[in-house]
């Protein structure tokens, strides 16, 4: 089942169970799929890699949004962006841990010979490539320039 069927498919269940919260994450969801699917004024197949580009672009809006809220004190605000995230991140695939993006970019540097910053860009567009939807792109370069500030 790809990802159109399966937020369609939840959003069904959510009309029945009366989950408005999640029902209004998923057609936010349901909606930039459609922008994406049509945009250029054709209609496309979404690919699994464009479904994810999707997804993990709307948790970080939500996230950055979040973050506002929360510095201006308006935690109401904050709460939703929140619960949206928290209903977004099931369909990404599975999040690695530190320990495993820290061996995974050793390896990827390692490979390529980077020994200092002016490595960085090469070294990311491995390591976005391999990590996509496993890991957020801020991440990966964090974890990049402090491993490649070691060497």
């Amino acid at each position: 089942m790809n990802l159109t069927q399966q937020i369609n498919n939840d959003i069904k269940q959510s009309i029945k169970l009366k989950e408005k919260d999640k029902l209004q994450a998923l057609r936010a969801i349901k909606a930039q799929i459609l922008l994406v699917k049509t945009e250029g004024g054709k209609s496309t197949e979404l690919s699994e890699e464009k479904g994810v580009a999707i997804l993990q672009k709307m948790v970080k809006q939500r996230k950055e949004s979040a973050e506002l809220y929360k510095q201006q004190g308006r935690n109401d605000l904050y709460e939703i962006e929140i619960a949206e995230v928290n209903f977004i991140m099931p369909y990404l695939p599975e999040q690695i841990s530190d320990n495993e993006l820290d061996n995974i970019i050793s390896v990827i540097i390692s490979s390529q010979n980077a020994t200092s910053m002016k490595d960085m860009g090469r070294v990311m567009g491995m390591a976005s490539k391999k990590l996509q939807g496993k890991a957020d792109g801020k991440t990966i370069a964090i974890k990049v320039k402090a491993l490649l500030n070691k060497n």
